[in-house]
């Protein structure tokens, strides 16, 4: 469910500093050892860094499906490409088998998508950037 809300610029920040502090602590970690938690915290960051895009436009959303519904608002809202989008949503849903079902992420997904999903995350903190 979408609420309008007033404007939040003080917890987009907030969501900012925490996506770029667990982006640097993924840094230093060997991803590849750790898929299935590098996949966790990647998925975080872009979810943080969704969540202060529309905390910055006054836009709250919630309930039974917000993940889902927050990354297609903000990929349609800022013009992110439908395939970033399915890309994404695909995270969300190995995210939550990775929580919810135990499941264990191979290496080769962090290895062969690592960059891509940087690129995504590079890509949101751009368009930060612009709105803030």
């Amino acid at each position: 469910m979408i609420i309008k809300i007033q404007s939040d610029k003080q917890k987009a920040k907030s969501l900012i500093e925490i996506a770029r502090i667990t982006l640097k602590r993924l840094k230093e970690t060997d991803k590849e050892k750790y898929p299935s938690n590098t996949l966790t915290d990647y998925y975080d960051i872009i979810r943080k860094l969704m969540e202060a895009l529309t905390s910055l436009e006054g836009i709250k959303i919630k309930g039974e499906g917000a993940h889902k519904q927050i990354i297609d608002y903000v990929c349609d809202k800022y013009n992110l490409n439908q395939a970033v989008s399915y890309f994404i949503q695909d995270m969300r849903e190995y995210r939550n088998r990775i929580s919810y079902e135990g499941l264990s992420v191979k290496k080769d997904y962090i290895k062969i998508n690592a960059e891509r999903i940087e690129e995504i995350i590079s890509v949101l903190l751009k368009i930060i950037d612009r709105e803030i």
